[in-house]
C-alpha cells in the first residue's frame, strides 16, 4: 500500500519535470526566425554594477523576409540602464569575428551594417 501511494506522488513529479526539462530545451533562438541569422561575434563590459554594455555582430542570409525586431528582442538586455547593441551584416559580404567595446565597434572601412538595432534596461 506505502509503494502505490509513493508512485501517485513519483509519477506527477517525474512528468512536471520532464515538461520543465523540455521547456528549457525549446526556447526560440534567433536561427529559428526568417532572414537566416547567425551571431558571429560578441563583447560584453566586466561592469557587473549596472551599466552592462553588450555589443552583437549577426549576419543575415535572407534580407527581405528578415525579422530584425523579433532577432534583437531575443538577446539579453538587464534593468538599471544596459544596453544591448546589435549590428546585422549581409552573410554575402565581408563581416566582423571581433567587436569592441569603443565605438566604433568594428572597422566600418571593411564592413558595412545593414542594420543596427539597440535595446536598453529601464532604469530602477
Amino acid at each position: 500500500m506505502k509503494n502505490k501511494k509513493i508512485w501517485w506522488f513519483a509519477i506527477p513529479l517525474i512528468l512536471f519535470l520532464g515538461y520543465l526539462i523540455y521547456d528549457s530545451y525549446s526556447q526560440p533562438s534567433i536561427e529559428d526566425l526568417p532572414g537566416d541569422f547567425k551571431e558571429v561575434a560578441f563583447v560584453r563590459n566586466e561592469n557587473n554594477k549596472g551599466g552592462i554594455i553588450r555589443i552583437y555582430a549577426v549576419t543575415v542570409g535572407y534580407q527581405m523576409n528578415a525579422a530584425y525586431d523579433q532577432a534583437a528582442d531575443l538577446f539579453p538586455v538587464n534593468d538599471y540602464g544596459s544596453t544591448t547593441k546589435i549590428y546585422f551584416f549581409d552573410k554575402n559580404k565581408p563581416f566582423p569575428t571581433a567587436l569592441q567595446l569603443e565605438d566604433p565597434h568594428y572597422d566600418t572601412a571593411k564592413y558595412e551594417a545593414i542594420n543596427i538595432l539597440r535595446r536598453t534596461g529601464t532604469s530602477k
